[in-house]
């Protein structure tokens, strides 16, 4: 079990260019219910995905519309391109990592094609949740945000 009294702050940064939300806002009820965990959601203008933390990719999902990471501190994440994605069975993604590997602020994990995949789901949201218990507060809420920007968020717990 992780302990979160135990955890050293660490660095997250946006993940990706575009408008930053409430997971609460998420068109889906599992990730905006905090089922999975507290976290936010971009609205994104591109489809790329970048390294928020420093860490290492601890699983890939088959259908490339998922990736989890654990940062250096142990706190665990998972990214998850748009609703219903997994449908889509990896077309219009690729990954540009592997299971395992270390990974750093800014490194291309995903690509996306939204024009590709805009049509035939839900949202192309890319979601950010804490698998890992923590709590997060947004900065501002529906604010444009670049790929690589710190301090969207704050971890309170």
């Amino acid at each position: 079990m992780f302990n979160l009294f135990n955890k050293t702050k660490f660095k997250i940064v946006s993940p990706t260019e575009g408008k930053l939300k409430s997971v609460t806002s998420v068109i889906d009820e599992v990730f905006a219910s905090k089922a999975l965990g507290d976290g936010f959601a971009i609205e994104p203008k591109q489809g790329v995905v970048y390294s928020p933390i420093v860490g290492v990719v601890s699983m890939i999902f088959p259908t490339l519309h998922a990736i989890g990471l654990k940062a250096n501190n142990g706190a665990e994440i998972l990214i998850h391109v748009g609703i219903d994605t997994v449908k889509l069975n990896g077309k219009g993604f690729k990954t540009f990592v592997r299971e395992g590997q270390k990974i750093k602020i800014g490194d291309k994990l995903l690509e996306f094609d939204i024009e590709e995949i805009k049509d035939k789901v839900p949202s192309t949201d890319v979601i950010v949740i804490f698998t890992s218990g923590e709590i997060c507060e947004l900065v501002d809420n529906d604010i444009q945000v670049d790929a690589g920007q710190a301090n969207i968020i704050n971890i309170v717990k």
